[in-house]
């Protein structure tokens, strides 16, 4: 165990532990040349926040520990029947701090020892951090703190050189705060700032560090970078807007030929009137009607010295009734001539013989529908 301090003065003693080591209180006396079956040994602790507890006792040839639980860590360390009873502490913690008091009574002699025991907590590792921008010009903060440890902790930042063999002063414009000494600005950054940096965190019992390394960045460095990444960005963009109107114009074509034969175009020129009376419009009606029939004829005509070939059933029924059975009567053909007036004198011309509406939809002819003529010209 390392000793840190004893002192001594008016029979009390003060000793300073680690956490976690062990520690040997003296008590030493004359008594013990006495009758020892009278002897009488008992260690107390006393703290400001709590009344006196007895922690150890010798009596009767017999060692008693009241606090079973602490059995383990308290004992008398030396001969206490030849005049040593030193208390023994083992694996101390900060519940361990306080007054001990070492009380040895033979017949009616008594003998009183006071030992202080203080035990302290070495600081635990701090963390550093940094605040403010690593620019040329600017001011930069650098911190320190341990989490743990015994008061008071001070703080200490130095600049480490040479790759750390060696530890130097800070810059000329560092600034440490008096009231916080974990905290160091370094003014109007150069060159000369960059650099690692140390803080070392320490009480009575230990010390333990922490290191920030100083990086400074240059105003024209930063502008190439930023130049560097704004141009990528840019010429991301531009190649991501070329592909989309590809891609835009490609679409647009294409719906353009799929939409070109459905469109009606509005500049196209209309078909141009005719204007027309009624009877020349009935008489061009009736000559064709008549150059129709006269046709219908001749194919007859032309098709009748053949041969009789056999007639379908349906072909029967079609020139007996017009129609087949089962179908549905076929309507006449909406075909309204106007009759043209006989000059005086003239005697009627036989009309033409006429098909039936069977023959001639077998012979393939298609019924045409001509709506009657009512207005006094009409438009063709």
């Amino acid at each position: 165990a390392l000793l840190l301090s004893v002192l001594q003065a008016n029979g009390q003693t003060e000793m300073k532990r680690v956490v976690g080591d062990n520690a040997t209180l003296p008590c030493h006396h004359q008594l013990w040349q006495a009758d020892i079956s009278l002897l009488d040994i008992e260690w107390m602790l006393h703290k400001s926040s709590s009344r006196q507890k007895v922690v150890i006792t010798y009596f009767a040839g017999r060692i008693y520990n009241p606090n079973e639980s602490e059995a383990g860590r308290l004992s008398l360390a030396g001969d206490y029947l030849k005049g040593d009873a030193s208390l023994l502490i083992s694996d101390l913690s900060l519940t361990d701090s306080g007054e001990y008091i070492c009380k040895v009574k033979n017949g009616g002699k008594y003998y009183w020892n006071t030992v202080k025991l203080i035990v302290l907590l070495k600081p635990s590792k701090p963390r550093c951090w940094m605040e403010g921008r690593l620019l040329e010009g600017s001011d930069v903060r650098l911190s320190c703190k341990s989490t743990d440890g015994s008061d008071p902790i001070s703080y200490k930042w130095e600049r480490v050189l040479d790759k750390g063999k060696y530890a130097g002063k800070l810059p000329p414009l560092a600034l440490i705060d008096l009231k916080n000494p974990e905290i160091v600005t370094l003014k109007n950054l150069t060159r000369e700032s960059a650099g690692v940096y140390k803080c070392t965190a320490s009480n009575d019992v230990g010390e333990e560090n922490c290191t920030l390394e100083v990086k400074v960045h240059y105003v024209r460095g930063m502008g190439v970078v930023a130049g560097a990444v704004v141009g990528v960005s840019f010429g991301v963009l531009l190649i991501i807007l070329i592909v989309w109107l590809v891609f835009r114009k490609k679409e647009k074509k294409k719906y353009e030929e799929e939409e070109a034969p459905n469109e009606i175009r509005e500049d196209a020129e209309a078909p141009k009137a005719k204007l027309v009376k009624p009877n020349s419009l009935s008489s061009s009606r009736s000559g064709s009607s008549r150059s129709g029939a006269s046709s219908t004829q001749s194919m007859v005509h032309n098709s009748a010295p053949r041969g009789p070939r056999p007639r379908p059933p349906v072909v029967a029924a079609l020139k007996e009734s017009g129609q087949p059975k089962n179908f549905p009567p076929v309507p006449p053909p909406y075909n309204h001539v106007v009759p043209k007036p006989l000059e005086p004198g003239s005697s009627p011309k036989a009309s033409p013989a006429k098909l039936s509406p069977g023959n001639l939809a077998r012979m393939g002819a298609t019924p045409v529908m001509i709506p009657a003529q009512t207005k006094a010209f009409q438009t063709v």
